[in-house]
């Protein structure tokens, strides 16, 4: 009767004592460092945590080398998928040795336990202490599978100083994840959180060494490893430094850690190793270029829009070129490289072909006077070589004819966002560089020709939602595809091979910015060179400094151009001598001399780029809208956004129904096929 009720008093005091210990702390346990992987789940970067430990997140059958976890089994706990959390045997044996020695020679615990002291860690080793750790490692084995409990040890195991768990030991001491250990690194591992401070690698590496020994020597001991391989394993030496944790794409994973909140894996479609070969190519040309000279690249996947690879500066850590500065998001004079999507819409609105004549010859727009770059002019040439040769005359009249307003208003529909001096309206100088664009945002838009003139929404972390990055309109599929013929006819720069990418080179102003986007059917990669600080870098333009970044960024991808697409359905492919008449010879608006002598038809009421009133009067919603043509050879016919409304008058003119409000595309043409257009805005 008094055992029974000294049994009761005894389990209701350790029962109080239990209640006592309060919840398992496992959400704090838990807690790991950021990391940033890319779109295979290789790790580009990792992020302290806020105490300064390294404490990155495993998945053993995943992330761990087999070799290490036999090691760790056979010399911790051979046991640990059969117990409840505690090992009876190797308990009885550590009491029997605390008995018979006085003191504790092996602790007898599990790795659930092992992983409970981790969790409330206790500087004095006792019965008290081991006691928790058994209810402790109970609890565990009650509340988590035995997968997790090996993940989270794999996680918390110290390694000396701020390295916690497998993952940080093994990149910090071998440079390497620990998917793929040798025998030595393995039993290395192993060891060491016996006695973390005492055997750390960077201050005790002969304590180390002579703990892998020991744990090798057990090995051979049970028939785990032979004596062969355990000699070979022990005759490596042992790291003696520690290794900087890898900071791979660091602007890209710093947006990350900026943008996505509460999430210890944030994954990047980046892939890792075009990611390195570019960083590695940024930097050896910086260095090449220039004490402070920059580089930026970045590339994107045609078809889905993810970006591949983002350098945003040669040098993180480089203060000199400011680092840690993206210049990938940078607000830049773009050069030329805008002029394609000026040809595009000139194609697109069917007044001029690739291969159209076009003058480059001094003209003047009010007080705008465009040269060339060699302050040259060629003549006449096609259309295809004044894209081609960059041009600027060529390109400011097609830009006048086509609009600077049009122009800005597609390129942000498609998706760019462009910056324009304060208080200023889109002009003719966009076309040469004078308005600010990203490399980002270039490069989308140079997707969007690959995508035959749809762009989409440039993305970079994963599960961001693709309902939200719908295509958007740039250019219609058959002019887009005359565009990428275009520049895939470009001469490429010394290291390149013709025809094989379709790219663009750009200057901007005071040779501060040198740009080449370039691609073709599968990626596109854009490179800006130049001064982060906005100073000018004599020397550097896009065709010598940028361009061949651009091929060498395309060779190193490791594999061959893929092809861009077929023309589409419609597409005009024709020499010269065989175009219709009025695509022969691009004249500019005013200019009504025909081949043959006779006048061209000029629409002389309403204005290009007018603002129409066509509010009605007596209750009408809308007004006739009288239209006026001087030259041509009758009949004439009218058409409204390319539908026919019928035939000029005998005088020329003709009232037409407002289209409505909106912007309105007028057209007439003569009897001979010549004509003329005009773009106006009715309200």
């Amino acid at each position: 009767m008094m055992l029974a009720l000294a049994g009761l008093v005894l389990a209701g005091v350790f029962g109080g004592w239990v209640a006592s210990l309060g919840p398992l702390p496992l959400e704090q346990a838990c807690e790991v460092s950021t990391t940033i992987v890319d779109r295979h789940g290789k790790l580009l970067r990792a992020y302290a945590m806020a105490d300064g430990r390294w404490r990155l997140p495993v998945d053993a059958a995943a992330d761990v080398d087999p070799t290490y976890l036999k090691l760790l089994f056979a010399y911790e706990d051979h046991l640990f998928y059969s117990h409840n959390g505690v090992d009876p045997l190797a308990l009885g044996r550590a009491a029997f040795q605390l008995v018979t020695r006085g003191h504790i020679v092996s602790g007898g615990s599990t790795i659930t336990m092992q992983l409970a002291r981790l969790m409330e860690p206790r500087r004095q080793r006792s019965v008290s202490a081991k006691l928790r750790q058994i209810v402790r490692a109970i609890e565990i084995e009650q509340r988590m599978s035995k997968e997790q409990i090996l993940d989270l040890y794999l996680a918390m195991a110290p390694y000396g100083g701020n390295l916690e768990g497998i993952r940080a030991a093994s990149i910090a001491y071998f440079g390497k994840e620990p998917k793929r250990l040798s025998l030595s690194e393995a039993a290395l591992l192993v060891a060491m959180p016996q006695s973390p401070e005492n055997r750390r690698l960077d201050r005790h590496p002969n304590a180390a060494r002579a703990a892998r020994d020991r744990v090798l020597d057990r090995m051979v001991e049970d028939g785990v490893v032979s004596d062969a391989d355990a000699a070979l394993a022990k005759a490596v030496p042992v790291p003696r430094l520690r290794k900087p944790m890898p900071i791979l794409a660091p602007h890209s994973a710093d947006n990350a850690m900026l943008s996505v909140k509460d999430k210890s894996v944030i994954a990047l479609t980046l892939d890792a190793g075009l990611q390195q070969t570019l960083e590695n190519l940024a930097r050896d040309r910086a260095v090449a270029l220039g004490s402070n000279i920059s580089v930026a690249i970045l590339a994107v996947d045609n078809a889905s829009g993810d970006v591949l690879a983002r350098v945003g500066s040669p040098d993180y850590f480089d203060g000199r070129r400011a680092g840690q500065v993206d210049m990938t998001r940078a607000v830049r004079s773009p050069g030329s490289t805008l002029k394609p999507f000026i040809y595009g819409l000139a194609f697109e609105d069917g007044f001029v072909h690739p291969e159209s004549l076009i003058d480059d010859r001094p003209i003047r727009f009010g007080s705008y006077a465009p040269e060339n770059f060699d302050m040259t002019f060629q003549g006449t040439v096609p259309v295809r070589k004044a894209l081609q040769m960059s041009l600027n005359v060529p390109a400011v009249e097609l830009l006048d004819r086509v609009g600077a307003n049009r122009l800005s208003s597609r390129l942000k529909q498609a998706g760019a966002n462009l910056e324009l001096p304060k208080d200023e309206a889109p002009g003719l100088a966009m076309g040469l560089g004078g308005v600010g664009i990203t490399l980002q945002d270039l490069v989308q838009l140079y997707s969007g020709l690959a995508r035959l003139g749809n762009t989409r929404p440039l993305r970079e972390i994963e599960g961001q939602r693709d309902e939200a990055r719908e295509p958007e309109r740039l250019l219609e599929e058959v002019a887009a595809w005359q565009i990428g013929n275009v520049l895939l006819g470009t001469p490429p720069p010394e290291n390149g091979v013709r025809n094989r990418i379709a790219f663009k080179t750009g200057t901007s102003y005071g040779y501060r910015d040198a740009w080449s986007i370039g691609f073709d059917g599968r990626i596109t990669i854009g490179v800006w060179v130049g001064r982060p600080d906005g100073a000018p870098a004599p020397g550097i333009a896009g065709r010598t400094a940028a361009a061949p970044i651009l091929f060498d960024a395309f060779a190193r991808t490791g594999k061959l151009p893929v092809a861009l697409p077929k023309p589409p359905k419609g597409t005009l492919v024709a020499s010269n001598a065989k175009l219709p008449l009025p695509l022969r010879r691009y004249r500019p608006l005013g200019d009504l001399v025909r081949t043959d002598g006779e006048r061209a038809p000029h629409i002389q009421f309403p204005l290009n780029g007018s603002r129409i009133d066509a509010s009605g009067v007596d209750g009408a919603s809308t007004s006739p809208m009288p239209v006026k043509v001087a030259g041509g050879v009758l009949p004439i016919t009218m058409l409204v956004n390319g539908v026919s409304v019928g035939e000029l008058d005998g005088r020329r003119q003709r009232l037409i129904d407002s289209p409505g409000p909106g912007f309105a595309r007028l057209t007439v043409v003569d009897a001979k096929g010549a004509a003329d257009t005009v773009v106006v805005r009715i309200q």
